[in-house]
């Protein structure tokens, strides 16, 4: 069995008993029956579960510690509300719970203010995605979304972003083994109003030569925030496509404004 590298402080993560479904099964019928120490069991058996879905922010800012306790809350609310009889492994139903916990984590402790209603509006948001995601397996379409909540499709990814952390404008954003660009570079600066102004002129003018299905793609993709595949869906192509046509429209925008 692979190691996992996530540290944490008092757990020996490589040795972690991992139950089967067998295990699982008879531990969530004696749990049900009012055997405590089953949930326990069941609990300490999928650890490993928690494990496998912090690893991916072990060199974020974030605790690894304060990461796997808010998992493994998840991890328990699954466990108290898993039905047997619905035929699923605990894990299917945990992933999503777990993952829901973690996101109300990072979500709760980001450092950006935001207006309360853009912060209730993104909470409904992931509440929608983590509980359809829950029931089919997969997470919706922005366009499905947006439909259940009944708003437009470019507030979603608006709502979204202000839960992100910002960047420090030292950040490295592009290195070609030359120079380094750093996002400082790319701030608007107030002394240059003009040339901004120039630049905005010419960006229109560029988007107005670009074919329909370019223009198309470049607007789902940036500014109503839509992923290659779900366009590529509204399209009736393959996301390879929708990612040529995309690189394409940007190298004729790159052209046009130069």
């Amino acid at each position: 069995m692979a190691k996992y590298k996530v540290d944490i402080t008092g757990l020996n993560t490589n040795e972690i008993k991992v139950l089967n479904n067998e295990e699982t099964m008879e531990l969530f019928k004696r749990y049900q029956e009012g055997d405590l120490q089953a949930k326990e069991e069941l609990i300490n058996g999928n650890l490993k579960l928690v494990l496998s879905i912090i690893k991916k922010f072990i060199n974020t800012k974030y605790n690894m510690d304060d990461l796997f306790q808010v998992g493994v809350i998840g991890l328990i609310k699954a466990i108290d509300n898993f039905d047997i009889s619905l035929g699923l492994r605990l894990s299917t139903y945990a992933v999503p719970l777990i993952i829901g916990e973690v996101k109300r984590f990072i979500r709760d402790n980001t450092s950006v203010r935001v207006s309360r209603s853009v912060k209730d509006m993104a909470y409904k948001i992931i509440k929608f995605q983590d509980e359809y995601l829950s029931i089919h397996g997969e997470m919706p379409r922005t366009s499905v979304t947006a439909k259940a909540l009944g708003i437009d499709e470019y507030e979603i990814s608006y709502a979204l972003d202000s839960l992100k952390d910002p960047m420090s404008i030292f950040e490295p954003i592009y290195n070609d083994g030359g120079d380094t660009i750093y996002l400082s570079d790319q701030i608007a600066d107030i002394k240059e109003k003009n040339s901004d102004k120039d630049m905005l002129i010419s960006l229109r003018k560029a988007l107005q030569k670009i074919k329909g299905r370019e223009k198309d793609i470049l607007i789902n993709r940036f500014i109503i925030g839509k992923t290659q595949m779900e366009i590529a869906e509204s399209l009736g192509i393959s996301q390879a496509q929708v990612s040529r046509l995309e690189k394409t429209a940007i190298e004729r925008v790159r052209k046009l404004i130069i």
